[in-house]
C-alpha cells in the first residue's frame, strides 16, 4: 500500500473498483469494495493522485478524498475511453482511469464545492419547471387542436385563448383545460420563487456582481457561471473557456488546410444557452449604443449574419467573463 502513487477508481452506486500503480507503473492495488468501505480503504493509502470519471457523486467523493491529502483529478469519460485496452468492465475502466489521470496533458473537470453544487441545483430545478411549463402549454394546444382550435405557439396567446375557447368545449374537456391552467399557475409561481432566490444569491456574491457589468450577463447567468467555474483558474485563457462551453468552431483540418465547421456544442448546454440568450439581447440593443463592443457587434452582424453574430458575441462575453474572474478585475466599457 505504501508504494501506491496513482489510483484509478471506477465509481458506481454500490460497488467501486480501484486500480493502483507505483512510481514505476507496476500494478500494486486491484480491489473491488462496497460503497461503505471506500473511505476506509482510501484513508489507509499514502497521499497520492486519485482519478475518477465525471459522473454522479464525483465532486462529493473528490472533496472527501482531498481531506486525506490526496490530489484528485476528475475527467470526462470520453477522455478516459482511449486508454481502455480491452472490453468495458469495472476492472478495465479503473485501470484506464489510473492511466489517464497520470497524463500531463489530461484535461480535468474543476472540483466544485458543496455551495457551488447547491446553487447549481437551484438552476437545475428551475430549468426543470420551465420544461414542465412548456410541456403543459403544448398539452393545452394539443387538446384544443382536437376540437379544431389551432393556437399559435406564443405562450401569452395560448394562455389568453385557453380561457376564451374553453367556454365552448364540453364540460369534461373544459375541466381538463382548467386543471392545466391551474398547473401552469403553480409552475409560474415556483419558477418565480427560484428566480428571486437566485437573484438574491447573485447580489450577495461579489464575483457574480462584477461580471453582471458585462453587456448580456444578468444575475441568473452570473450565478450559474460563478457556481460552475469559481475563479476560472482551471482555464489557461479565455479561448479555452469558450471552447469548454462549446462556442468555438469544430475543426476538421488536415494537410495544412484549415476546415472550420459549426460550433462544437461541447460542455454545459445550460451555460451556453444563457450566454446566447444574453448575446441575443445585446444585438437587439446595439443600435442605440456607440461603445466599442456595440460597434463590433453591428459589424459582425452585417458581415456574417444575425445567427453567427449571436455566437460571436456569446464567445466574446465568455472570454471577458473569464478575464474578469481569473484576474479579479472589474469590467470597464471602452468608448
Amino acid at each position: 500500500m505504501k508504494q501506491v502513487t496513482t489510483v484509478g477508481i471506477d465509481l458506481a452506486k454500490n460497488v467501486f473498483t480501484l486500480h493502483g500503480v507505483d512510481a514505476a507503473g507496476n500494478t500494486v492495488l486491484r480491489k473491488t469494495v462496497r460503497r461503505e468501505k471506500v473511505m476506509e480503504l482510501v484513508a489507509a493509502l499514502p497521499p497520492c493522485l486519485i482519478g475518477m470519471e465525471a459522473c454522479t457523486g464525483a465532486h462529493e467523493w473528490a472533496r472527501r478524498f482531498s481531506a486525506y491529502g490526496h490530489r484528485v483529478g476528475i475527467m470526462m469519460a470520453r477522455f478516459v475511453a482511449p486508454y481502455r485496452k480491452s472490453s468495458k468492465n469495472d476492472s478495465n475502466v479503473a485501470e484506464a482511469i489510473c492511466e489517464a489521470v497520470s497524463r500531463p496533458i489530461m484535461r480535468f473537470v474543476p472540483v466544485k464545492s458543496a455551495e457551488q453544487q447547491a446553487i447549481l441545483s437551484l438552476h437545475r430545478v428551475r430549468q426543470g419547471f420551465i420544461e414542465q411549463r412548456t410541456a403543459t402549454l403544448n398539452r393545452i394546444r394539443g387538446l384544443l387542436a382536437e376540437f379544431g382550435v389551432v393556437l399559435p405557439q406564443r405562450p401569452e396567446q395560448v394562455r389568453r385563448a385557453a380561457v376564451l375557447v374553453a367556454e365552448a368545449l364540453p364540460a369534461l374537456a373544459r375541466d381538463a383545460i382548467a386543471d392545466l391552467r391551474e398547473h401552469l399557475a403553480y409552475l409560474d409561481e415556483r419558477i418565480s420563487g427560484y428566480e428571486r432566490q437566485l437573484i438574491a444569491l447573485a447580489k450577495q456574491h461579489e464575483p457574480a456582481r462584477r461580471i453582471q457589468d458585462v453587456c448580456g450577463v444578468g444575475p441568473l447567468t452570473a450565478s450559474a457561471l460563478t457556481a460552475s467555474i469559481a475563479s476560472g483558474h482551471e482555464f489557461p485563457n479565455g479561448r479555452q473557456f469558450a471552447a469548454w462551453l462549446g462556442l468555438v468552431p469544430r475543426q476538421y483540418s488536415t494537410g495544412g488546410k484549415t476546415r472550420l465547421g459549426r460550433i462544437t456544442k461541447r460542455g454545459d448546454a445550460y451555460l451556453r444557452t444563457l450566454l446566447m440568450l444574453g448575446a441575443r439581447a445585446v444585438l437587439h440593443s446595439v443600435a442605440q449604443k456607440t461603445d466599442r463592443l456595440s460597434r463590433w457587434a453591428i459589424a459582425v452582424r452585417a458581415r456574417r449574419g444575425y445567427h453567427r453574430a449571436i455566437i460571436a458575441v456569446a464567445a466574446k462575453n465568455a472570454r471577458i467573463i473569464w478575464a474578469l474572474l481569473a484576474n479579479n478585475r472589474s469590467y470597464t466599457m471602452q468608448p
